[in-house]
């Protein structure tokens, strides 16, 4: 206190009321909003370092959806063998029923022998040419070779012969893709886990490479073939010849650009096929599920064969004049529309099951403590995916469909002549709808096979869980998917031009050599095809265990936090919860 003061007017001061209101009526700011949000928050950061791998016990989830596929796969099995027990077996025999006038409906006439076998004609041409009917069409085939020599048989005869040749070519040279292309996918894998560096460098010039001699092998060989050049003049050959180096010039312009990105792309490619390689259990248990697949969709198939075949043929009067024609039972339609959604349905959920035993598998060998893999993984996330997590499939499968079934109805309608600036921004904006969907279902079904969450609620945490630590996954799921592209591309264009030497060289197959090897390139290019699919699942997997690793402060693989510690920060979100482990952040 200044000794200045009056102490008088100091003790007035303080006791003068500054308003008229009573004290304990002024609202003071409160500090139990803050204390709140601090207990809120810290049972938030408890909820989310709970986050791991569920090895106990789940429960079941998303039943109304399971519920719901179980009653169209029920009801298409049921209507389908009774429409296999109800077909009318005349149902193209149409031209062999007439209208009966007595019975005022159709008939069947039977038009496939003129005459009866007790008639006076009958046993004229029986004396002439036997009992047996066939050696009529005998004696006519004799006579017309008589009268037209041998040179028309001679000539289907090379035409077989030829065409015999073509399809015995084709049948072993797809067959031996197919027996070649597990080891060659398994030694693909082994490369890219030990020289991953060096196979993507490699490749690279190849992706420019293999382009500019296709194009300019094509360009020669159709001006050197007579047939070729006239049917495609050389203008025409020109322009496709600029416009595909254009293309190739795109392509090297992308490199160019994302130069500094391949380097950890291609650690992120040694880290999901060093995890693949751990669990090659997943090549024999992936196959088996297609397989299962399409055994499952083969009764659908027949059962709408079959009810193709349910109604009846009925008379139908044009101009006073009655015909027979064919009248389908009115539930065939839409049992047509119930295979086929439940054929699509079963289809989607197949997808989402394969990415829920990869997630799994893949998540058990992260979280695994030691270095030895763990027991059983493939049939405990087997056992996860078609048990009590198999309405979260289903429901993610349907989610999946109607993606692109919308996304398809996009495109076609993009492709039709429609004009108008409300057709473009309803176009934009569904699909960046189903970007966005597409997106979210592709993270969340790894996030639900890690925990065993209802697709909702794995939805939710999903993307919390990378709103909290920062991350982007567009990197991930962009540029290691093009460069595992053009890797495949590179090696089924490589063992093309080998098949297509050897066919040439070896069988003489002509010109025929170049279906050959298309096919056999078609059939290695799905087959490898199939492995990044499995392999970008993996790396997808990796991603959201690394993401519950930063969020927990754990480290449960050293090797993929030294890899993907390096990955782009999202600096649209806010920071998460801070990590206790500083070499991770």
């Amino acid at each position: 206190m200044d000794g200045g003061e009056d102490p008088s007017k100091l003790a007035s001061t303080l006791h003068e009321p500054t308003t008229t209101q009573p004290l304990l009526s002024h609202q003071f700011p409160s500090l139990e909003p803050s204390a709140a949000s601090i207990s809120e928050t810290e049972e938030d950061q408890a909820q989310y370092l709970q986050i791991s791998y569920n090895y106990g016990p789940r429960s079941f989830k998303d039943l109304p959806f399971l519920i719901l596929f179980c009653v169209l796969v029920l009801c298409t099995f049921g209507f389908g063998i009774f429409a296999a027990i109800n077909r009318n077996p005349h149902r193209y025999q149409v031209s062999s029923f007439v209208f009966n006038t007595t019975l005022s409906s159709c008939t069947i006439q039977d038009f496939g022998f003129p005459f009866s076998l007790n008639s006076t004609v009958w046993n004229l041409f029986s004396s002439a040419f036997g009992n047996n009917p066939t050696s009529l069409i005998a004696s006519q085939s004799n006579l017309s070779e008589s009268v037209h020599g041998n040179s028309p048989a001679v000539y289907n005869t090379y035409l077989n012969s030829l065409r015999s040749s073509v399809l015995n070519s084709l049948i072993w040279t797809l067959v031996i893709t197919l027996i070649l292309s597990l080891p060659f996918v398994l030694l693909v894998l082994l490369l890219l886990k030990r020289y991953t560096k060096q196979i993507v460098y490699a490749s690279l010039p190849f992706f420019v490479i293999v382009p500019i001699f296709i194009n300019v092998y094509w360009f020669v060989a159709c001006t050197v073939s007579s047939r070729c050049s006239d049917a495609f003049p050389l203008s025409y050959r020109i322009l496709v010849l600029i416009f595909a180096f254009l293309i190739i010039g795109v392509i090297v312009w992308i490199f160019i650009v994302n130069w500094h990105r391949v380097e950890l792309t291609v650690n992120i490619i040694g880290v999901a096929a060093n995890a693949l390689s751990s669990n090659l259990g997943l090549f024999g248990v992936l196959p088996s599920l297609t397989l299962g697949l399409f055994v499952y969709c083969v009764p659908i198939v027949f059962f709408l064969i079959y009810s193709s075949k349910n109604g009846k043929i009925v008379p139908k009067e044009e101009d006073g004049e009655y015909s027979c024609v064919w009248k389908q039972d009115g539930w065939v339609p839409a049992y047509y529309t119930l295979a086929i959604l439940t054929m699509l349905w079963s289809a989607a959920a197949m997808v989402e099951a394969q990415v829920y035993v990869i997630s799994g598998t893949i998540a058990q060998w992260y979280f695994s403590k030691d270095e030895a893999r763990p027991k059983r993984a493939i049939r405990s996330s087997l056992r996860n995916a078609f048990g009590h997590s198999f309405g979260t499939i289903c429901f993610s499968g349907l989610i999946f469909g109607a993606v692109r079934v919308v996304r398809s109805m996009v495109d076609n309608a993009r492709q039709e002549e429609t004009s108008g600036i409300v057709n473009v921004i309803l176009r934009c904006c569904v699909s960046f709808l189903m970007s966005a969907i597409d997106f979210l279902n592709k993270f969340t079904t790894n996030f639900a096979a890690i925990t065993g969450e209802a697709y909702c609620k794995a939805a939710r945490m999903t993307y919390e869980l990378l709103k909290r630590n920062l991350l982007s996954a567009v990197f991930v799921e962009t540029v290691s998917t093009r460069i595992l592209a053009g890797i495949i591309l590179v090696l089924s264009a490589i063992y093309t031009i080998v098949v297509c030497v050897i066919l040439k060289a070896g069988v003489h197959l002509g010109d025929d050599a170049y279906f050959v090897a298309v096919m056999a390139w078609i059939l290695l290019i799905v087959i490898l095809g199939y492995f990044v699919h499995v392999l970008d699942n993996v790396i997808d997997t990796v991603y959201v265990c690394y993401a519950i690793d930063r969020d927990r402060g754990e480290v449960s693989k050293q090797e993929v936090h030294d890899v993907y510690v390096h990955l782009p920060i999202s600096r649209s979100h806010r920071a998460g919860f801070p990590v206790r482990a500083p070499h991770v952040v």
